[in-house]
C-alpha cells in the first residue's frame, strides 16, 4: 500500500516525526512517500492509497507556511479519486495555546473529512510542553496505524 506523507513544520519538529513515521511504515512492509515541499501534482503523482498528515500548528492555530499551498490547492481541486481512502493525522502544539492547540492538524482533518479520505485512527496529539522526543511518543500510535491500514 501507497502511503502519502504529508507535512507542515517551523521548526522542523514535524518534519522529523513524518521522517520517522515514513521509515516505520516502509519497515512495516508500505511504500511511503513524504516531500515537505510537495505540489498537488507531486501528490497525484504518487498515486496514494491512503494518507498521513503530520503538522504543527502556527500562531493562532494555522498551518505552516511549508504547508499551506499545498492544503489550498488540494482544497481548491478536492481530488475525487482519494474518496474513501484511509487516512490520519499526527498534531503537533502546545496544550498552553488553549484553544488552538493542535490547530493545524484539526485543519488538515477537516480537510481529509471534506475529501472522503476515511480517518481510520483519531488524531494523535503531541505536546510540545510535554514531549521531549516526538519521534519516539508517535510509535505506540504509528503501530495502531500500521494495524488499522492492513485491516
Amino acid at each position: 500500500m501507497k502511503v502519502a506523507i504529508l507535512s507542515g513544520s517551523v521548526y522542523g519538529t514535524a518534519e522529523e516525526v513524518a521522517r520517522h513515521a515514513a521509515d516505520l511504515l516502509k519497515e512495516a512492509g508500505f511504500e511511503a512517500w513524504h516531500n515537505p515541499r510537495a505540489s498537488l501534482a507531486d501528490v497525484q503523482a504518487f498515486a496514494p492509497e491512503a494518507f498521513l498528515a503530520v503538522t504543527s500548528t502556527t500562531g493562532m492555530g494555522e498551518l505552516p507556511d511549508n504547508l499551506q499551498p499545498l492544503y489550498s490547492t488540494i482544497r481548491d481541486q478536492l481530488p475525487a479519486a482519494w474518496r474513501g481512502l484511509p487516512g490520519a493525522v499526527i498534531g503537533l502544539g502546545d496544550a498552553s495555546y488553549g484553544d488552538t492547540f493542535c490547530g493545524g492538524g484539526e485543519q488538515m482533518r477537516e480537510l481529509f473529512a471534506e475529501l472522503g479520505v476515511r480517518e481510520v485512527l483519531p488524531m494523535l496529539r503531541l505536546d510540545a510542553s510535554e514531549s521531549v522526543t516526538p519521534e519516539a511518543d508517535a510509535e505506540p500510535w504509528l503501530a495502531e496505524l500500521v494495524t488499522a491500514l492492513r485491516a
